[in-house]
């Protein structure tokens, strides 16, 4: 009886164990591995995705503030950081997840890291102090929250003149509105995802 209702009382934690790691890719932290935990809608952002970004980014990235709206995994924040960004705050709902990349952070000592416990649309919803160099967007799927997450974006001061801004969505979705000024610099898909990376048209980029 004992050892029956022992395993009813872990069965609620399922979601919240280690369900395996994450590897950053290039930059100072490059080949270090981080555990992730297993939890419903938690979908790190796959290795070869992530090299594709972080090509794209490559002399955009050293010294700049940046955004890792839904972090998860932390995958991008800490992807960005090892290759030089100033600092990076992550944004995450849940306690656990958040707790895990708290963990992560001071394994790799990353001081200029911030991990902020929030609804990532409820946060956004406050005018921002200060605008980001480089965002991403990378929320769990099915639940409709690119667009409003871009929405509260724009309307509260969240995106400086020049910012980066990455998107990563279901395949089969077609891609939100963004105010006009606005364009790909480059988009791809894989099996089950499509992503690009937006910047202002001005820019000498195009």
């Amino acid at each position: 009886m004992k050892k029956t209702t022992q395993v009813a009382n872990q069965a609620p934690t399922k979601n919240t164990r280690p369900g395996g790691v994450i590897r950053i890719i290039g930059g100072d932290w490059r080949g270090r591995k981080l555990p992730v935990l297993d939890q419903d809608g938690l979908r790190p952002t796959s290795d070869r995705v992530r090299e594709t970004l972080f090509n794209w980014l490559q002399f955009e990235i050293a010294g700049k503030r940046c955004l890792d709206v839904f972090a998860g995994s932390g995958a991008l924040g800490f992807e960005a950081k090892s290759r030089g960004a100033r600092e990076v705050l992550m944004l995450e709902k849940s306690e656990q997840v958040a707790r895990q990349l708290t963990r992560n952070s001071q394994l790799l000592k990353a001081h200029a890291i911030k991990i902020q416990t929030a609804d990532s649309l409820q946060y956004l919803a406050h005018n921002a102090e200060q605008g980001f160099d480089l965002v991403f967007i990378d929320p769990p799927f099915n639940q409709n929250l690119v667009q409003p997450t871009l929405d509260a974006l724009f309307k509260n001061g969240w995106l400086n003149h020049q910012a980066w801004l990455y998107i990563e969505q279901e395949k089969q979705l077609d891609w939100p509105t963004l105010p006009s000024g606005w364009q790909i610099y480059r988009e791809k898909a894989t099996a089950q995802t499509r992503f690009a990376l937006w910047h202002p048209v001005e820019s000498s980029q195009f």
